[in-house]
């Protein structure tokens, strides 16, 4: 196993590396912007698509199979698979009922 002789380690350059933050303020502008806005909604579709798609292939269900199950057609769970759009709330609650999932909600500073 490879230790780290901390010696050798630059403290200040740690501390000034770039963060994420910074990298996607430079892509995408800084929090507030309209850019960086639609950034992180295509970001949360994105993620919410990848949840679903796995949590459908985890249970072995087609698209098809899934919207029979929740009352969609298979061209609309392929577009919130693809990040493409977004359920509603209330169609994400039925997907995860059908996929055998729960929601849990937590406070963040729980």
């Amino acid at each position: 196993m490879n230790t780290i002789d901390r010696k050798k380690i630059n403290i200040e350059k740690l501390r000034n590396l770039p963060t994420c933050n910074d990298h996607l303020n430079q892509k995408y502008g800084k929090v507030g912007t309209e850019s960086r806005e639609k950034f992180t909604k295509e970001a949360h579709a994105y993620y919410t698509g990848q949840l679903i798609g796995d949590a459908r292939k985890n249970a072995h269900l087609t698209q098809e199979e899934l919207a029979n199950r929740v009352g969609a057609n298979k061209s609309y769970i392929s577009r919130i698979e693809n990040g493409k759009t977004e359920p509603k709330v209330s169609t994400f609650y039925r997907i995860a009922a059908a996929l055998g999932l729960s929601v849990e909600l937590n406070p963040i500073n729980a």
